[in-house]
């Protein structure tokens, strides 16, 4: 029987999965989708930290700080649904994996620690599951490429958020982070595309209704329950789960779009292998750490 966190957690995973698939619902290009999703995130954000009687007490270089992991979070975004308008929900999902990859690296570097040689392997092994996939899918090449600087990006924000959270409440620096994200989409249509506006203010009723769906309960009800998961569930397991989402985003794709979202069995195969990899990398991960002492054990799951 699952518990009630463990159903919450899995729908918190399903919730995210869905988000590549509004890629594909919503008829816009990715920049004005960014400036709904964070946009309408931030002000749902405000309306429930107003509506609880929480105030926003944050420093002003931390307030820079997490501004500017919010210019790296909207382009995450940006480069995830450019993915998927160039390419599919599919291809964009899978290459997220190569996130391994960078954060291998990028962890040591931020954190002051010794690359650990097994994340090493799991990342030779993920950078060569996605080379299977550019040779099996060349027509997506373009795809591919944003999927891999999307991962990196993610990789990257993720290494931050870590380093620069410490003991600062979760939903206010997502607040924070969702008006940089929305500061730097607006500067991006100003000065790269700004025939971008006239979609953002010309959107018609049923693209706004996916809008509004993405930006509140698929990005801040989202963040909000992740936060309130955090107090039953350790950061491991939420992550270990999070490797989930291309699975979940994957079938929910190819059950709604159907044959626009199949791709050949090798895809499958090496994306399988890339998710299998992570999984095996976080349970040795955590028997080490365990072994070591310094792991949380999520005993309320049991």
């Amino acid at each position: 029987m699952f518990s009630n966190v463990q159903l919450r957690l899995q729908f918190l995973i399903l919730l995210w999965g869905f988000t590549g698939v509004f890629g594909k619902l919503i008829t816009l290009s990715a920049l004005p989708i960014v400036w709904y999703r964070t946009g309408v995130a931030a002000l749902a954000i405000f309306l429930y930290l107003h509506l609880k009687g929480v105030k926003i007490n944050i420093s002003q270089s931390q307030l820079l700080q997490f501004l500017g992991i919010g210019f790296i979070i909207a382009l995450h975004w940006f480069t995830f649904y450019w993915s998927i308008k160039v390419s599919n929900v599919s291809v964009a999902l899978s290459t997220l994996s190569m996130g391994a990859l960078f954060t291998s690296f990028l962890e040591p570097l931020f954190f002051r620690r010794k690359i650990d040689f097994q994340e090493v392997i799991i990342a030779i092994v993920v950078s060569a599951c996605v080379m299977i996939i550019f040779r099996a899918s060349p027509q997506y090449a373009l795809g591919i490429g944003l999927g891999i600087l999307c991962s990196f990006l993610s990789a990257l924000f993720s290494v931050l958020n870590a380093k620069a959270q410490k003991g600062s409440n979760p939903i206010n620096i997502t607040l924070i982070e969702m008006l940089g994200g929305f500061i730097c989409i607006n500067l991006l249509m100003i000065f790269v595309q700004p025939k971008s506006f006239v979609e953002v203010f010309s959107v018609d009723w049923i693209n706004f209704g996916w809008l509004i769906l993405l930006g509140v309960v698929f990005t801040a009800f989202a963040q909000i329950e992740m936060v309130a998961l955090l107090k039953h569930v350790s950061p491991y397991t939420l992550l270990l789960n999070v490797n989930l989402e291309p699975v979940y985003g994957i079938i929910l794709a190819y059950l709604i779009f159907g044959q626009s979202e199949q791709m050949s069995s090798i895809f499958y195969v090496a994306t399988g292998v890339m998710i299998f990899a992570i999984v095996i990398n976080s349970l040795i991960k955590r028997k080490r750490n365990s072994k070591k002492g310094h792991s949380v054990l999520d005993n309320k799951l049991k």
